[in-house]
């Protein structure tokens, strides 16, 4: 692994540097060298192959099961939902390790994002949560994270390359404007009539080559975001891994807001540990990070997603409930008031969704025996 210590250019590949010191504003480079990979071709990315991933994987894995390479299934589609790939990687991710540059599942990881095949970037997205995760819980302790890095730049890249530079925006309706539903009492002008409220949810991307510590809650907010988009191709163990380092991250257990209410109790327990006590809450604060809006937006998408979503496993809302609380209960420590508005809105849903008298249909027609004219 070569390193610099000298600032390096930004480009808008993740390969050029990965910055390891998240704490002084020089860097520390890492190039492609560390995960040993050659020299990019053109012809490199597309001609990447899956079962050239799974062969690549099937080296650094315990067991890989031969049916992997049957022709009667999709290997991806396999990699994706296999249980025991699934936890295989899952366990190699959360050695003390394995964020390093040279860590081989990292490399592999960063070469199937790069072939630019989209069932195979889903198999990398279904693990961002643990990548984000651990990367996020480690950067304070100053261990080597350049290949969670290299993972995350590479997602970013991705994302700089398909947006062209836009941003991405939602259309808010004007109840100003008359529609088919009301109308309006102030008349419309006619040089307003075209305008339109646009809500940007998500700033123009700038390329990055480094991750530095103003930079850092950027790249991984983007990364989110494009694991929010393809949420519903997810598996529900993915989800569940990101609501469990979601409750890590917020650095609060949040139960005392499993009924809605507020516990004085253990609100006092919160604040006093804040002042130097050591007691229940030192111990639950462990993994806490700083959450700014452009990492919480996405966030909080993901589990309005795992809460209101079609798929209504048991499991995954009940760790999408208590992550919220969490959050909740981080956003009232921390005085947040964007946050507790976000956090307040997504547990009155939630408790709104799982409540028996809300779930009707209403566009199903009665059976009765009565006639009404």
């Amino acid at each position: 692994m070569s390193e610099d210590c000298s600032s390096s250019e930004e480009t808008n590949t993740p390969t050029t540097s990965i910055s390891q010191d998240t704490f002084t504003t020089e860097t520390t480079t890492i190039t492609t060298s560390a995960f040993n990979i050659p020299p990019e071709t053109p012809s490199s990315s597309s001609s990447f192959n899956t079962h050239l991933a799974i062969q690549s994987l099937s080296s650094i894995l315990t067991t890989v099961s031969p049916s992997l390479l049957s022709q009667d299934q999709d290997p991806a589609f396999y990699l994706l939902h296999n249980p025991d790939i699934s936890s295989q990687v899952s366990s190699l991710l959360r050695l003390p390790d394995s964020g390093a540059g040279d860590n081989n599942l990292c490399r592999w990881f960063y070469d199937t994002f790069q072939s630019s095949e989209p069932q195979l970037q889903l198999v990398v997205l279904r693990f961002l949560p643990i990548i984000a995760g651990l990367y996020l819980s480690r950067v304070a302790l100053k261990k080597p994270l350049a290949g969670f890095e290299a993972v995350l730049l590479a997602i970013y890249a991705h994302e700089t390359t398909s947006r062209a530079g836009q941003a991405m925006t939602v259309n808010v309706p004007d109840l100003s404007h008359p529609s088919i539903y009301h109308e309006s009492k102030k008349p419309a002008k006619d040089n307003d009539a075209a305008d339109l409220n646009l809500a940007v949810i998500s700033p123009s991307l700038e390329p990055h080559g480094t991750v530095r510590s103003t930079r850092r809650a950027r790249i991984v907010g983007v990364a989110l975001e494009l694991y929010y988009s393809k949420m519903s191709l997810m598996p529900v163990r993915s989800k569940i891994d990101f609501c469990e380092f979601c409750k890590v991250w917020s650095g609060q257990e949040g139960d005392e807001y499993k009924d809605g209410e507020l516990q004085d109790d253990k609100e006092n327990v919160e604040f006093q540990d804040d002042q130097g006590n050591v007691g229940k809450e030192s111990v639950i604060k462990e993994g806490r990070i700083a959450l700014p809006w452009e990492l919480l937006q996405p966030i909080l998408r993901i589990l309005g997603h795992c809460l209101l979503g079609p798929n209504k496993d048991k499991e995954l809302i009940g760790s999408a409930s208590a992550a919220c609380r969490s959050l909740y209960s981080r956003s009232l420590h921390d005085i947040n008031t964007q946050a507790i508005l976000a956090t307040r809105s997504l547990l009155r849903l939630s408790k709104m969704a799982l409540d028996p008298k809300n779930n009707v249909d209403h566009t199903e027609i009665p059976v009765t025996d009565v006639i009404s004219l």
